[in-house]
């Protein structure tokens, strides 16, 4: 690894990171030779987002399934990557601890227990 990389990987900078639009600008080939995967596995602070909406014509809803289909993401991969952009937030530290338990860890925790049920019948 590089300097440079570590040196985010140290400092836990974020990486905002639309796939997408990626692709669109050709910033690279395709989703499958993105180095999204790669930054995640190597414990960046990678986080998914649209960049420009209308431009690239995604919504963050099609960010998670472009993910999902090309990199085998997970639930558990995507709480992780939600939790990865409100740490990184432009909020007081107390909000954002605030905000990842008193909405995204029990949001995420419902859509277990959603997928479950359904599972179970």
């Amino acid at each position: 690894m590089g300097d440079l990389a570590q040196y985010v990987l140290d400092k836990r900078i974020p990486l905002e990171i639309c796939l997408l639009s990626n692709v669109h600008t050709g910033a690279t080939p395709s989703l499958a030779e993105h180095p999204f995967k790669i930054l995640y596995q190597e414990k960046f602070r990678v986080t998914l987002n649209t960049d420009n909406r209308l431009m690239s014509r995604t919504s963050m809803s099609q960010e998670f399934e472009a993910a999902a289909g090309t990199f085998g993401l997970s639930l558990t991969d995507f709480e992780k990557i939600t939790i990865n952009a409100m740490k990184s937030a432009f909020l007081p530290y107390k909000q954002r601890c605030d905000f990842i338990y008193s909405v995204i860890k029990p949001g995420y925790a419902r859509v277990r227990e959603s997928i479950a049920s359904k599972t179970s019948h």
